[in-house]
């Protein structure tokens, strides 16, 4: 049988197409939810019209946005799934279990599913920016766990990503493709319009949340005062992550923006209506990983905040 593991936004968003492609053929997949994202994922879901997880563990009723809370998570999802291991799995010691890409739980999903007796296939795998601590912990989940034997089969996007994973003996293959780009073919939704993308006035957008960007006040304080410097160029739809909002109210920053009237704060939008931003903005200002994808796909300047980068 296939299993699916999915716990943040972006792994629901990239396995998406996956689990579509599943139910179009008529294969029947267990699709297990760890909850590390809680906003927006069952509007996510709903808009690529998969279906709801088969079972949730881990749900703490709010995002893991800070380092004590993704202690207990990981203890909380590692605890239920010790005394609950064939409830989860449906009894199955054959079948393969697909996890997409670097967040926590991968690692997690990965031990869950080793305890089961299951191989462990990574979607999104071989990516490297060669520092354990940008992006953090991204980076170190990625490498420890095919370091240590819980992948069997890496689904990589390019031969660089083969070479990174060749060491490991165990089987790979070249899709040479991202499951973003499937992603945003189905999220192509013309009639999602905004008073930003209703209007002619040029706009670009920023969204920064990484641990790296956003806890650290000299970083914040860099951010604050370039942002200031651009817009007195051209209007900017800053995206406010839940730990960014906070993270700039607790260093005294969010009002400079909030009275910057050039500088628009909006809520964390959903996928969909994201990209029908990106889409018409001039440029994008981000931390992310997948952003840069989506931005390569279609066609948007990408102005990276960061020093390393796992994307070529």
């Amino acid at each position: 049988m296939i299993h699916i593991i999915v716990g943040t936004r972006a792994q629901i968003i990239k396995m998406a197409p996956v689990m579509k492609e599943l139910e179009s053929r008529r294969i029947d997949y267990n699709f297990i939810f760890l909850a590390q994202h809680k906003e927006t994922m069952y509007e996510i879901m709903a808009q690529f019209g998969i279906k709801k997880p088969d079972i949730v563990i881990g749900d703490m009723g709010k995002d893991i946005t800070n380092v004590k809370d993704m202690i207990f998570w990981s203890f909380r999802v590692l605890i239920n799934s010790f005394f609950n291991s064939k409830k989860i799995f449906r009894n199955d010691q054959q079948g393969v279990v697909l996890i997409h890409g670097d967040a926590p739980p991968l690692f997690l999903g990965a031990l869950m599913a080793k305890r089961q007796g299951l191989r462990v296939a990574q979607v999104e795998a071989g990516l490297r920016s060669y520092n354990y601590l940008k992006p953090f912990p991204e980076e170190l989940t990625r490498v420890f766990s095919a370091k240590i034997g819980l992948i069997d089969i890496f689904f990589c996007q390019d031969e660089e990503a083969i070479s990174n994973v060749s060491r490991f003996n165990k089987t790979a293959y070249c899709t040479r493709f991202n499951t973003m780009l499937d992603s945003l073919r189905l999220a192509e939704k013309p009639h999602l319009t905004t008073k930003h993308t209703e209007t002619n006035e040029k706009f670009a957008i920023v969204s920064l949340h990484r641990f790296e960007t956003i806890f650290k006040k000299e970083k914040l304080e860099m951010v604050v005062t370039e942002i200031k410097k651009i817009t007195d160029k051209i209007k900017l739809l800053f995206i406010l992550h839940p730990p960014t909002r906070v993270s700039l109210k607790k260093n005294g920053l969010y009002d400079n923006l909030k009275g910057n009237p050039r500088c628009v704060l909006l809520p964390r939008q959903g996928f969909f209506e994201f990209n029908n931003l990106l889409e018409k903005a001039e440029f994008l200002i981000t931390d992310g990983g997948s952003n840069q994808e989506e931005c390569f796909y279609l066609g948007t300047p990408c102005l990276l905040f960061r020093s390393e980068t796992e994307r070529s």
